[in-house]
């Protein structure tokens, strides 16, 4: 890593660090959301087995999901805000003490209610550790590569989608729930070592800011209109994977026994969407949210048709997991821009509005099946959620546009 002093004032700049440390510090990043991606998604499979290990049904066992959906809307703002003089090495190191601390706490957990404790505690430093990795990231690779950089850090949530859930699973059906927290516990101890290791020490050049300036990303609207696009528009995604499997089972006729593969081809879709996204999103932010966001429309669309027959079925799945999962480094970085001095809180923010856009998805795609729609439905439902998205983030860029041309009028 090179230095430079400022002769005049202030603490040293850090300047472009090493290739070598700076690709190991990424991979170290990554290494967290592939833990964090991992614990996320697996209890959702391992639902019947935690519900009859406890004693409780499988809906109440189903608050265990919430719980820690909780923990990170709730994390991401009090933490991010709380800790915004605190140095970017340190806080990571500290939010990731704190995950592999309530995953072990959910893998000894004797009861259902200190099992949902330790959910909610395992999803609090969620937001914040993928918000403060994106902007650490995109220090280290630099203002050109920054959504690039964004994209690598989210490329471990990726992963876990293809790798880490389904061991996971596979862990805890074998071995007992349990297990598969094991797992993630393992995860999160490899990451702190890597985090140790191979995050540069001259992190704490990095600028910090005040709880009263992260606070203030509140008071701007843009901020907000571009969390209601992750909360609304991504929610279309979401009406569709809550209910992948009985959508692939009963209405495309996919035997049951591949639902795994079309799991699988959802989450090589969403591997390849996010490193598209990172590319399309440093040529022109907007831009790739207008595409991403509108091609995650029309590929609902056409799930609505494509899922009468298996194989159409797992290419426009695929395409879904493309098209969604692009709209985040863009989203990402959007956030990052609006909030100008508040970038923790906004870029942490980011991932709080994605859960509720996952809730939403679900509660909408729930609301359909229950209408008598089918499970075809929930896909055109999602479309809609996806085209509201792109309305709102219209409303924002003729709003931001109209601001510039008074500011320089």
């Amino acid at each position: 890593m090179t230095v430079t002093v400022d002769r005049t004032s202030g603490p040293p700049s850090v300047v472009a660090p090493d290739p070598v440390v700076r690709w190991l510090a990424v991979v170290a990043l990554a290494l967290g959301g592939f833990g964090i991606g991992t614990t996320e998604f697996v209890a959702m499979g391992l639902l019947p087995d935690i519900a009859h290990s406890l004693g409780v049904s499988e809906p109440t066992a189903g608050h265990v999901i919430s719980a820690y959906a909780l923990g990170v809307v709730v994390g991401a703002p009090l933490i991010a805000s709380v800790t915004a003089r605190m140095g970017r090495r340190k806080l990571l190191l500290a939010l990731m003490v704190v995950f592999t601390l309530g995953n072990l706490a959910s893998m000894l957990a004797p009861t259902y209610g200190t099992l949902i404790a330790a959910r909610f505690l395992a999803g609090l430093p969620h937001g914040a550790y993928f918000g403060v990795a994106a902007l650490v990231a995109a220090h280290l690779m630099g203002p050109q590569h920054r959504a690039k950089a964004v994209a690598y850090v989210l490329t471990g949530l990726t992963v876990a989608t293809v790798l880490g859930v389904p061991v996971a699973s596979w862990l805890g059906q074998s071995l007992g729930w349990r297990a598969a927290f094991g797992l993630v516990v393992a995860v999160g101890v490899l990451t702190l070592a890597a985090l140790w290791f191979w995050l540069p020490f001259q992190l704490r050049f990095m600028q910090t800011t005040s709880p009263i300036a992260e606070l203030g990303a509140l008071r701007r609207y843009q901020v907000w209109l571009a969390l209601f696009v992750g909360m609304i528009g991504f929610g279309g995604m979401f009406a569709v994977y809550t209910y992948i499997s009985t959508t692939m089972t009963d209405v495309a006729g996919l035997p049951r026994g591949l639902i795994p593969v079309a799991l699988m081809v959802f989450g090589i879709g969403m591997f390849f969407g996010n490193l598209v996204g990172g590319r399309l999103a440093d040529r022109s932010v907007v831009r790739a949210l207008y595409l991403s966001m509108g091609s995650l429309c029309v590929m609902l669309a056409l799930f609505v048709v494509a899922s009468r027959n298996p194989w159409t079925a797992l290419i426009v799945l695929f395409g879904i997991g493309l098209t969604g999962s692009a709209v985040g480094p863009a989203l990402q970085t959007r956030l990052m821009d609006v909030a100008r001095d508040a970038q923790t809180l906004a870029a942490a923010l980011n991932h709080s509005a994605l859960n509720i856009g996952n809730a939403t998805g679900a509660w909408v795609g729930g609301l359909v099946i229950a209408a008598g729609y089918g499970y075809s439905a929930p896909a055109a439902a999602g479309s809609l959620l996806a085209l509201v998205g792109l309305v709102i983030l219209t409303g924002s860029v003729l709003l931001q546009k109209r601001s510039s041309a008074a500011t320089t009028g």
